[in-house]
């Protein structure tokens, strides 16, 4: 383990414009994973992606598809007279 490979939550929080408190309650939720190091918590480098939202789970892919599905399903004839605007 590196220094060069974690980040502290004050400097995740600049990363993804969030406060400090907003991120150390998603650490403790466990919504964002982290270590322990004192009374500190770091955050790999490596899950940056998927923090940020560039990298979606499987779960996550299939849960967006069957909203877009039923959107599309219960509104489609408003969505394509939208689309006409």
């Amino acid at each position: 383990m590196t220094k060069d490979e974690y980040i502290t939550i004050p400097q995740l929080a600049k990363l993804i414009g969030l406060s400090r408190i907003a991120v150390y309650n998603k650490v403790k939720k466990g919504e964002i994973k982290a270590i322990r190091i004192g009374r500190n918590f770091a955050i790999q480098k490596r899950y940056l992606e998927n923090i940020q939202g560039n990298e979606l789970k499987e779960e996550d892919k299939i849960i967006i598809e069957s909203a877009v599905k039923k959107t599309v399903k219960d509104y489609g004839e408003v969505l394509r007279l939208l689309g006409k605007e």
